[in-house]
């Protein structure tokens, strides 16, 4: 059975991964700070495990893997934004959210890179956004935060491809769940952003979980060092939105 741990798994988007990993048959740590919803999420989840850890802590990371064991694969997916102009942003939230979106991805995937070395493989997914590659306003230091994650993903590819160790990143667009779900209870915010997608809507949960399983797939053993983007083609659609004569 392969096992894989999300991290940030007691709600939305990673909440959604656990349940779609945990259909597909993998035994599936489920790491969060946030215990009861945690221990909700494991309730509906065949062969769960709740690991309650912070992932800016490298003791709590090292224990919880030492609980878990070796995953075959990680998700990196804990993240939190705080809204508002970067230069507006007090150092505090700053530093907050470097130290979970991008120290605490570097901890998680170190302790399980070293832990996959002696393994002999292993796949890391990091969560970035669209923001990696396009930047929006007001969105703090978020954006430089999951550019980082990206190219810590890319980086590592590098460096881990010859112990059979696979790094990839996904970069979700306009996603109704998770962080980005009150937004989306603004019907005329919810309509613009549908309407600007190529596609024709806004993504799901479900679209981010179905690309983590192909990913770690067998059909996907050839992908490595690549961010992948979940976004019905938004991020390309710049020259679309323009008028034209």
């Amino acid at each position: 059975m392969k096992s894989i741990l999300i991290t940030g798994a007691a709600n939305g988007i990673g909440k959604t991964i656990a349940e779609h990993c945990g259909k597909a048959g993998y035994r599936v740590g489920l790491l969060d700070l946030n215990e009861k919803p945690l221990n909700d999420t494991a309730g509906a989840i065949e062969n769960a495990v709740v690991l309650k850890a912070d992932v800016t802590r490298p003791e709590d990371v090292k224990a919880a893997m030492d609980e878990f064991g070796t995953p075959d694969t990680v998700v990196n997916n804990a993240g939190i934004v705080r809204f508002g102009p970067l230069i507006e942003q007090s150092i505090e939230d700053f530093t907050t959210t470097v130290n979970i979106n991008l120290i605490g991805t570097y901890i998680v995937a170190r302790e399980a890179a070293h832990r996959m070395k002696a393994a002999d493989g292993g796949h890391i997914i990091n969560m970035s956004s669209i923001n990696s590659v396009t930047p929006g306003p007001d969105a703090g230091a978020y954006p430089a935060t999951k550019a980082g994650v990206a190219q810590m993903a890319r980086q590592l590819a590098i460096e881990l491809g010859d112990h059979n160790i696979r790094v990839n990143a996904i970069a979700p667009g306009f996603i109704d769940a998770g962080m980005s779900a009150p937004i989306y209870e603004d019907e005329k915010v919810r309509n613009q952003r549908a309407g600007a997608v190529p596609s024709g809507r806004l993504g799901t949960a479900e679209d981010i979980a179905n690309a983590v399983l192909y990913l770690d797939s067998d059909n996907g053993s050839y992908i490595n060092g690549h961010e992948l983007i979940i976004d019905g083609g938004v991020v390309h659609s710049l020259l679309a939105q323009l008028p034209r004569d």
